[in-house]
């Protein structure tokens, strides 16, 4: 049995059928035991909404705080089916990244053709992609995949290890950064990209401006490195919009970027347009972090339970 679901998805009827019983019983989730008694069979139909498909094309981070783990709890959380190609894996926890391997980029491709192939993405997002050449090998697939991109220009790790060799930014400059249908850099991350040193919202405007003009279609640069609360600017449509956050103070903000880019993805994916998508993951991401759970014994992941609102 099918019929509309939220968001324009499919509505699916799972169902599950009780046995027949004169004298049953069933544990409860506090761990008491009820007695029942059923005398025909019964089916309970459960509503599964299916919202859209949200692919994340990144690194694995082993302690699930960041990469592809965290993209796919989030794409969960979002109520988006998630699915994932794999382009680096890490060694890294809360505490240290201390080895990076970049996968083949044949291999990476062969994941993406596979995944698109089949199932195919309403939006997906590139984080850590290595080297220029798995930037090539995917810019070259993602030239007539048409699909609605964000891209996170993944450098480095808050840690400061090279998510992203220094000889590859200009291929990221040149190759990725014209597919994409927003790019999401920190302020680090901007200045690399525009040139412009950013001290000020004026600067951060001049640079989305120019960042714009290297083909992207929309851009948005996270203040969170600034002092005082973390705006954010999205430059859309020849137009600005800043979004206000609050500044919390904690050490548990592993993957943080990951996470916003991944949240804004799933709201394209279940067709939001591109300033709610932002706005729901800006809020997202702030009550992920501000509900941290404190894992690990250094900084921490956000938590990816938090409400979508």
């Amino acid at each position: 049995m099918a019929g509309r679901g939220l968001a324009g998805g499919r509505r699916i009827y799972l169902s599950a059928s009780l046995p027949n019983s004169q004298d049953t019983s069933f544990r409860l989730a506090s761990g008491s035991v009820k007695p029942r008694s059923l005398s025909s069979p019964r089916v309970l139909q459960y509503p599964v909404y299916m919202r859209g498909v949200a692919l994340t094309v990144a690194g694995s981070d082993p302690s699930g705080g960041a990469g592809i783990q965290a993209d796919l709890k989030t794409f969960h959380q979002f109520g988006v089916y998630g699915e994932a190609v794999v382009t680096l894996l890490t060694v890294q926890n809360t505490k240290s990244l201390t080895r990076v391997e970049i996968i083949d980029p044949a291999l990476v491709v062969a994941q993406l053709e596979a995944v698109v192939s089949d199932i195919r993405p309403t939006a997906a997002k590139i984080g850590a992609v290595g080297n220029s050449t798995v930037i090539e090998a995917l810019a070259g697939y993602l030239q007539t995949a048409a699909l609605t991109l964000i891209v996170d220009p993944v450098m480095c790790s808050k840690r400061g290890a090279r998510l992203m060799e220094r000889d590859a930014e200009t291929a990221f400059r040149d190759k990725l950064l014209p597919l994409a249908t927003l790019v999401t850099p920190n302020l680090p991350e901007a200045e690399v990209l525009s040139g412009v040193t950013i001290h000020s919202p004026e600067d951060a405007e001049r640079a989305a401006r120019l960042i714009v003009s290297l083909g992207a279609g929309a851009v948005l640069i996270k203040g969170g490195h600034l002092p005082g609360a973390p705006t954010d600017l999205l430059y859309a449509n020849s137009s600005f919009r800043w979004f206000a956050g609050e500044r919390i103070e904690t050490v548990h903000t592993h993957g943080t970027g990951c996470v916003y880019s991944a949240a804004i993805t799933a709201g394209l994916a279940r067709g939001n347009q591109l300033e709610a998508a932002v706005a729901v993951a800006k809020r997202f991401v702030q009550a992920a972090i501000a509900t941290a759970p404190g894992l690990g014994g250094g900084e921490g992941p956000l938590n990816l339970f938090a409400p979508v609102v």
